[in-house]
């Protein structure tokens, strides 16, 4: 699993990030918006279309983004030191290990075959690598408990923004959508949780 990256000791999903990012527009200055109005063709002007997912697509995505947390729950278990961190784990393997269940439970119901694609693919490596990084023998207490909690900070908001931009919105069926949207307050707590144990962590630092 590769797209997770190390900055300042932080784990950041960019995987998750690139894949929010393929909606976002890029800020552009009003000077040059003026400078150049004069000259632009406006019959060509288009906006670049969000990226569409099958709804057996969002099923993966969905599927990955809730196994490779609950993996990094259970190997979070194992390794850290603070209370409050080995709870937050426990919480992540009950709850998206549950929610994996009803999608799976779901996805029989209507025939669906989850379906690969490059954004699960891209979980799946960032998970690999960034639990390559948590798990080095030179991360261990406090400095792990932090970057487990930062790690799953970044994680949660990019996969409420990828409900809220992309997977909800996108899914077509009626009954997928409407397990997205069940979810979706689960991993809304999830963030406060890490929000609040991150400020912890760093009082105590």
């Amino acid at each position: 699993m590769s797209a997770f990256r190390i900055t300042r000791g932080a784990l950041l999903p960019a995987a998750l990030f690139a894949f929010l990012g393929t909606g976002c527009a890029k800020k552009v200055d009003k000077d040059d918006v003026a400078a150049d109005s004069s000259s632009m063709d406006t019959t060509t002007m288009t906006t670049p279309a969000a990226p569409e997912y099958s709804d057996a697509q969002i099923a993966h995505i969905a599927v990955t983004a809730n196994s490779v947390d609950s993996t990094a729950g259970e190997q979070a278990l194992k390794k850290a030191s603070n209370s409050e961190v080995k709870g937050f784990a426990r919480t992540m393997i009950r709850d998206h290990g549950a929610a994996n269940k009803l999608a799976t439970a779901l996805a029989t119901k209507l025939s669906l075959t989850p379906e690969d694609n490059e954004k699960s693919r891209a979980l799946e490596a960032g998970y690999d690598q960034s639990q390559a990084e948590l798990n080095a023998s030179t991360l261990t207490g406090a400095a792990y408990d932090k970057a487990y909690i930062d790690h799953e900070v970044a994680y949660h908001q990019a996969v409420l923004d990828a409900l809220d931009n992309v997977l909800i919105p996108q899914a077509d069926n009626a009954e997928l959508k409407a397990l997205l949207q069940q979810i979706r307050p689960n991993v809304a707590q999830h963030l406060v949780m890490a929000q609040k144990i991150q400020s912890t962590l760093a009082a105590t630092s």
